[in-house]
């Protein structure tokens, strides 16, 4: 590649990196911290004043990723229909209207409802952006891209324990508990930044006026070429209906569920494990914040490293079983501050291992095919945000602690490993010269 078309890579990628990764990344973040902040609730006076026990806790903070199971791929599929702008900016209306509705549950049944139907309005939106990158990053610079989405996951989990145990500070103004609070102020940015999608966010390159002609030309065609050369490698086109029984999709799948219910199993219940050796909820908001500082840290180490070695099954493999080891150790420590520790450590491979493995779908999937087999992985995927947390505390009635639940935590991760090391091929390639991405 000659100077001019590196001047011109590297000018169309910062733009398109610079138009769309902020925004994408902020509303990620708040999506996460609107369907992890019950958490946070739940230590602040939420339990107590509806009669949760662990195990109801657990099964209302999981169910969540039900109704988000049942609508996903029907949504990414209206998405691909009706574009990005549109389609992202219904979802976060709903989701933020139902999120701030959480503050006025009345009881066990009414929190699970309204669990479910905050991730029935949610459902779509992270396979919807992993689709949305397709249309607009060359594959080369995909495992960065996500990296930079997958950032807003343990940020939104340190903002969220920072900002949780102020809000719940607020308990008792104009007659609301802390934890409505929380619910009612965090839910906010989500309806409020739906309007900024519908003004800011472009659906497809070929539309695209803020770029330059010759920008726009180079991005379309390079990833034209990439889609009809995955074309020739599937000997012909991926229908939707071969996505659904195609060994590879269902693999993905499995190795989704597993780690996503070690990552949601210890999300939800981390504040718990920290109130048993702090004090207030500003303490426990604080510390709970450290383990996802230190997992943005590796999330960002691992995508440079799989990107620069156009390597993503053993990247993932090894960050995998880093997160087993963090929790093997943090079960051993109990509730102490050296579990957290641990917790930091198994952070590390529990959000690096995300980039790698989101970048595997796009090697095979494309036009609707990519947008359904995206949406299966993600949906039958994220069934691990129900079952991790419904077993965890099922787990901490029974047994008194959370010694075992983090032994089944950590079992799922090195399951997830292993469905890696056995069902998906290596591809380690020599990596083209491209772009560094913006800094």
């Amino acid at each position: 590649m000659n100077h001019a078309d590196m001047e011109l890579q590297s000018r169309t990628i910062r733009k398109v990196c610079w138009r769309i990764l902020p925004l994408i990344v902020v509303i990620y973040l708040v999506a996460y911290i609107d369907r992890t902040n019950v958490g946070f609730a739940a230590t602040g006076g939420m339990s107590s004043a509806l009669g949760l026990s662990a195990k109801d806790f657990g099964f209302g903070a999981g169910i969540f990723f039900l109704g988000y199971f049942l609508f996903e791929v029907p949504s990414n599929l209206l998405l691909e229909k009706a574009g990005a702008r549109r389609w992202i900016a219904r979802i976060m209306i709903s989701w933020g209207i139902v999120a701030g509705a959480m503050a006025f549950v009345g009881g066990p049944t009414s929190f699970v409802v309204m669990r479910f139907l905050l991730g029935v309005a949610e459902a779509g939106f992270f396979p919807g952006v992993i689709l949305y990158f397709t249309y607009w990053f060359p594959k080369s610079y995909r495992s960065r891209v996500l990296a930079s989405l997958y950032v807003a996951v343990p940020v939104a989990n340190a903002v969220t324990a920072a900002l949780s145990g102020v809000l719940l500070g607020l308990d008792g103004l104009l007659g609301l508990a802390g934890w409505q609070w929380l619910f009612l102020i965090e839910a906010a940015p989500a309806v409020l930044l739906a309007f900024v999608v519908l003004r800011y966010l472009t659906d497809t390159p070929a539309v695209a006026d803020w770029l330059a002609p010759d920008e726009k030309a180079w991005l379309c065609a390079t990833i034209e070429k990439e889609r009809q050369e995955l074309l020739q490698q599937e000997r012909g086109h991926m229908t939707l209906g071969r996505v659904f029984t195609d060994a590879r999709v269902l693999s993905l799948a499995l190795m989704y569920f597993t780690i996503v219910t070690a990552t949601y199993g210890i999300t939800y219940f981390l504040p718990q494990i920290v109130k048993g050796f702090s004090g207030s909820d500003l303490q426990v908001g604080l510390i709970s914040a450290a383990p996802y500082t230190v997992g943005t840290i590796g999330l960002l180490v691992w995508s440079w490293s799989s990107d620069r070695m156009r390597e993503r099954k053993w990247h993932y493999i090894v960050a995998c079983l880093l997160g087993a080891g963090g929790l093997a150790v943090a079960g051993f420590l109990g509730s102490t501050m050296m579990a957290v520790v641990a917790i930091a450590i198994a952070s590390i491979g529990l959000y690096g291992c995300k980039p790698a493995f989101w970048t595997m779908p796009s090697e095979f999937l494309t036009g609707t095919a990519a947008a359904g087999g995206i949406a299966m992985i993600n949906s039958i995927g994220n069934l691990g945000g129900f079952v991790g947390p419904f077993v965890v505390g099922w787990i901490r009635d029974v047994t008194g602690g959370f010694g075992a639940a983090l032994g089944f935590l950590t079992a799922c991760a090195v399951a997830s490993a292993l469905l890696a090391l056995v069902t998906v091929p290596s591809r380690v390639r020599h990596a083209p010269k491209v772009a560094a991405l913006p800094t």
